[in-house]
Order: structure tokens, then sequence, then C-alpha cells
């Protein structure tokens, strides 16, 4: 098993295609498909379905997922730590601060910089991270703190509420839909929906599936995307309404509308995770973190 087999696995398992995983790891197709037909050798099982027309992951690879992900972090930190040493800077510390995609990023970049302040000689990373994969490394102690969603049966991880975050609906503005207040999942049932993947996610997907079910609906996924900007494009092309959560939107789309979900389950919690024993660092980041978020606007 070498980086270049994780690297494909990763991008293949977002990308959910061999030629987009290619094109993003700048490598040919069949150097990528090679990469995962030798992991998946040497672990024994399929990490993906493949058909002539989808590609999807199987249940190890839902479950691997997580572990490549965290790997390859701690592949590049190991990387820029040795780098840092062996141009002598040995009096640094690092904390790497774990993010979910979808989070409230601005509130992030709102405290790095007196973080930074406070502590000059600690050297900051930030890794984009699932909430899964980032409670994961908090126990293994790779990172030293996480930004993510709450998630049910955690242990060993503390967290710390920082927002609760309402799902909105993106709407074009010509649609029938455009001019309502609020949306039930119900309005919502027979409606070709865009959101996120379930491998970058789970927590707010399966929150999102409670809310349809709670609300006797069926939640009908058409596409995925992997930001909300890419959601917001397919929504103005007509492909479908958009899911996201308020604190991703940093500014209100051109042409579309943004309307409330409301009902049981449409809102999902932001936290902040430490480690059992936090450094001083990661204690100071979390302070600051809480104290932005609670003079933010709440969330309607």
């Amino acid at each position: 098993m070498d980086r270049i087999e994780l690297e494909a696995f990763v991008a293949v398992a977002e990308e959910l295609h061999f030629g987009r995983a290619a094109a993003r790891l700048h490598r040919g197709q069949p150097t990528v498909s090679d990469a995962v037909r030798r992991l998946e050798n040497s672990l024994g099982g399929r990490l993906f379905h493949r058909t002539s027309r989808r590609v999807s992951l199987t249940e190890l690879g839902e479950a691997l997922l997580p572990d490549a992900r965290a790997a390859l972090a701690q592949l590049r930190r190991f990387q820029q730590r040795g780098r840092a040493l062996a141009a002598g800077d040995r009096a640094r510390s690092t904390l790497v601060v774990g993010h979910a995609e979808y989070t409230g990023h601005q509130l992030l970049l709102r405290c790095l910089p007196p973080l930074r302040d406070r502590f000059p000689d600690v050297t900051i990373v930030p890794e984009a991270m699932p909430t899964t994969a980032q409670v994961a490394a908090l126990r293994a102690g790779t990172i030293g703190l996480g930004v993510g969603w709450a998630a049910g049966g955690v242990t060993g991880v503390t967290a710390r509420v920082l927002s609760t975050e309402r799902f909105v609906a993106l709407v074009p503005a010509a649609h029938p839909l455009a001019d309502r207040a609020e949306l039930t999942a119900a309005e919502l049932s027979t409606t070709g929906l865009l959101t996120w993947p379930h491998q970058i996610n789970s927590g707010l997907c399966d929150r999102l599936l409670a809310a349809f079910r709670m609300g006797g609906a069926d939640l009908r996924i058409i596409r995925t995307a992997d930001s909300v900007h890419a959601i917001a494009a397919h929504v103005a092309a007509g492909t479908g309404i958009g899911i996201t959560v308020a604190s991703a939107l940093d500014h209100r789309p051109p042409g579309l509308c943004v309307i409330p979900l409301t009902g049981p389950s449409t809102t999902a919690d932001q936290v902040v995770l430490t480690p059992a024993e936090p450094s001083e660092t990661a204690l100071a980041l979390r302070e600051l973190l809480l104290r932005a978020s609670a003079e933010s606007p709440a969330v309607a």
C-alpha cells in the first residue's frame, strides 16, 4: 500500500468517476484504475461497485474512506514537519485543525489570526476533513481540534455546540415555490433535490433523511456536489432544488431564493471537537470559536 493508491482511492470515492479522479490527480486513467486495483488486492476486497454507467462505494469502501483521508493528511503533516525540522525550525509546534465541508468557514477565518498572534511559535495547519475522520484523527492524536457536525455515540472526544444551523432550500426565482417563506419536507417530497455526498457529510445526510421520514416524505436526491457553489450552479441550470445549511452560504446566490426548511429534524448542530487532553493552543482556539459564534447572529 502506498500514497498513490490512497490518493487514487480517495479521489475516485469523492468524484465517483475514474476519469474525473484521474484529471484531478493529473494522472492517466489507467494509472488510477491500476492503483485502485492494487489497493483492493492488498486489502482482499472490492472498494467500488463498477458498471458501465456509474461508480459507487462498496460497504468496505464506505468504512475505509475516513481512514484513507486521515492517512493522507498524516502523510502531508509528516512532510511539513520534516521540512521544518530539516530547515532548523525545531522550536515550533503544530496545531492541525480539521474542518468539515459545509461548516461556517467564515467563523474559523475570523479566529485563526488572533490565535496566530497569541501563539506565534505554533504552526497552524487547517485540514479539510469529514466529521467522522476528525473523530478518528482526534483519538489518534493526529489533529488537535475539529469543526464539524454533531454525531451520536462519540466517545473519547469532547463536543461543544457552536451553532444550530437550519437546512435551507435553494430555489430558482421563477420556480412556483420561490415565494414561500418556509418549506416543509412534504412539499419537497416529489422534487428532485441536490445536496452533499454522503461520504463528505454522513451526519448531515442522516439528519436530512430523518427530517423527511418524520415529515412522511420521500427524500429524492438526484445529484450530489461537494460544495454549495456547485449545488447553486446546478440549481441555476434548472437541474432541481438544492439543499444545504445556512452557514455554508457566504452570499445569496444570484437568481436563487434561499428558503428555510421547517419541521422536525430540520436543524443540525455545528460543533467544535477536542481530544481528551487538548493542547493549550487547541483550548484557546475552542474558546475563540465559541466566543465568535456567540457574537454571530442566530439562525432563524
